[in-house]
């Protein structure tokens, strides 16, 4: 399958709230792009949606210690550490997506 035709899959999955799906076919994509910012952050929220929330908190810190600016994706760490209840690690992420304007 194509690289444009699996992306197509993982994002058909996601709109219908098939997290687990979704995470199956864009973890390929992220090994093998070297640019893979989108199908990452879709990856992150596919595993934080699944509650794979580890696998949800390695991914969103990829994104952001490849961009810091991004605030979704500081956000995106700051609920995972949030759900796993480690409140004092997620506080600065979640501050910085606010001010970022992201919240």
């Amino acid at each position: 399958m194509t690289t444009d035709r699996r992306w197509d899959v993982a994002t058909y999955h996601a709109e219908l709230g098939q997290w687990i799906e979704a995470a199956q076919v864009l973890v390929d994509l992220v090994d093998e792009e070297l640019d893979a910012s989108a199908a990452r952050l879709l990856l992150a929220r596919a595993y934080f949606h699944s509650a794979q929330l580890g696998r949800a908190e390695e991914q969103a810190r990829a994104l952001v210690e490849a961009n810091p600016a991004d605030g979704y994706a500081q956000l995106l760490l700051g609920r995972a550490l949030s759900r796993q209840s480690r409140h004092d690690e997620a506080a600065a992420p979640l501050k910085l997506a606010a001010a970022l304007g992201v919240s």
